[in-house]
């Protein structure tokens, strides 16, 4: 497979109990929330490591000393350059993370909230992306899960896009468009925050992932 001139920016928070899917956890407990959180991360890690791009990023919060499964998410590291998050908010950090992540070639950045995403289908948001200003991939619950820019100065417009509603999808391509950035759609992917979006996504892992086995007996 043609290897693409992009750079693959995961933008992550290390899994600590307590501090990881806080929705998730009043729900089930801070430590299953966690490791079910590690679980997503590691599975995003591998599909990023497996895609077809030049140069692959982490942008990290938190202290994986105290993370569940932090010594596997530190050995799957070892494939991508990490750099630490920076900024007084959400949207902040974002903007920063794109800024931080760029060395000229287009930075295309996803979370860890969508452990169902693969290498193809990155490999196929990548190839949108060459050939356009941006892509934005929407989630189902009003959010958007990837968004790929050409040059860094794009994701400026995230400083001013609230984030966590059911909105921030709508108003990020907005935002986009106001400033006159051309986008492409990409598919929409389901992503979780809550009990209720647990199984959702795990019908769209494969069977195997770490995702699918950390959730299976999770039940909405």
């Amino acid at each position: 497979m043609t290897v693409l001139p992009v750079t693959a920016l995961v933008v992550a928070k290390a899994p600590v109990p307590g501090l990881a899917k806080t929705r998730l956890a009043a729900s089930i407990g801070a430590t299953a929330a966690a490791d079910i959180a590690a679980a997503a991360l590691l599975d995003t890690l591998e599909a990023v490591a497996s895609a077809p791009v030049e140069r692959r990023v982490v942008a990290m919060t938190g202290d994986l000393n105290c993370a569940s499964r932090g010594d596997e998410i530190r050995r799957s590291l070892a494939d991508f350059t990490v750099l630490a998050q920076r900024g007084a908010d959400f949207a902040e950090r974002l903007a920063n993370a794109h800024a931080d992540a760029s060395t000229g070639i287009p930075v295309l950045q996803i979370g860890m909230d969508t452990p169902q995403v693969s290498a193809e289908l990155l490999a196929g948001c990548g190839r949108n992306l060459i050939g356009t200003d941006a892509v934005l991939g929407l989630a189902e619950d009003g959010g958007w899960w990837v968004l790929g820019v050409s040059r860094p100065s794009m994701a400026d417009c995230l400083r001013t896009v609230p984030m966590s509603r059911p909105d921030t999808g709508a108003m990020t391509l907005a935002a986009l468009r106001s400033d006159g950035v051309d986008v492409a759609m990409v598919d929409m992917l389901a992503d979780f925050d809550t009990l209720d979006d647990v199984g959702v996504v795990r019908r769209e892992c494969l069977p195997h992932s770490r995702f699918a086995r950390a959730t299976e007996a999770v039940r909405a």
